[in-house]
């Protein structure tokens, strides 16, 4: 895999964080657990189930030393968000989710859960059809 990175930009691979200098390509020869900086999203963003769901799978991404403790913590809101929604394309994210968490897959995990995102703002009546933020790249799309 191979990943392009901007000047001061930074990526969270294997529980540690490298910020770049310059404009440079990483080549991934082996698997890693990554997370590009523009999809770390702040706890402060964490405002409805998916996203703490998010956050949760991201923690467990990003720090290797608390994966123990942020297993339960997904096990567990993973199960109450399974019995809370009744919309079929979010309870298939959910299960696809799962299996990716099991698989320590985060990253195609964090990336099904963000394309959850719009169907729960529109299930919580955050948004006008067709149209929402983005808060984990901080960009609008329509």
């Amino acid at each position: 895999m191979k990943l392009w990175l901007r000047a001061g930009e930074r990526i969270f691979i294997n529980g540690a964080v490298l910020r770049v200098d310059r404009k440079v390509a990483l080549e991934f020869l082996n698997d890693v657990t990554f997370l590009l900086e523009s999809h770390v999203m702040q706890a402060e963003q964490a405002t409805t189930p998916l996203r703490q769901l998010y956050f949760i799978v991201q923690t467990m991404a990003i720090d290797p030393a608390s994966l123990t403790m942020s297993k339960e913590l997904f096990e567990k809101s993973h199960r109450l968000l399974l019995a809370a929604f009744s919309s079929a394309e979010v309870l298939g994210g959910l299960q696809s989710v799962e299996t990716l968490v099991s698989s320590e897959r985060y990253y195609e995990a964090l990336k099904t859960l963000r394309s959850l995102f719009p169907v729960e703002d529109a299930i919580l009546g955050r948004v006008h059809p067709g149209h929402y933020i983005d808060n984990t790249d901080k960009r609008e799309v329509a």
